[in-house]
């Protein structure tokens, strides 16, 4: 079965941290331009990061720059989010994604995984 597999969210208070993963199932995310997006309640979904595969490039959205880190582990075919300095505000579901076709952090993704919960509170 080919899917994108989220995991590492959950509760954290203000100022912690938190590692997510993408990880991939029927293919090789090293092929692939991987995209972090999140989805406030309420709010568009919007991009977190990305991280080429063509060119070791990275892209991040203003609020992430920073304070959140995309890298690849091609041996575990895993892309992963390192969040530091959390707030309140990025309280979302977080989801991997990936265009199929011509793969790039310039097109917008169609492959989605279902998503992990973050909640920063106190």
């Amino acid at each position: 079965q080919v899917q994108l597999v989220e995991s590492g969210g959950g509760l954290v208070q203000p100022g912690g941290s938190l590692r997510l993963s993408c990880t991939a199932s029927g293919f090789f995310l090293r092929d692939y331009a991987i995209n972090w997006y999140r989805q406030i309640p309420g709010k568009d979904r919007e991009r977190v990061a990305c991280i080429n595969h063509s060119e070791p490039s990275t892209d991040y959205g203003e609020f992430a720059k920073g304070r959140f880190t995309i890298v690849r582990d091609n041996a575990k075919n895993t892309v992963y989010l390192q969040m530091n300095e959390l707030k309140p505000e990025d309280t979302a579901v977080y989801y991997c994604a990936t265009t199929v076709a011509v793969s790039s952090c310039h097109r917008a993704p169609d492959f989605w995984g279902q998503g992990t919960q973050v909640t920063v509170s106190s």
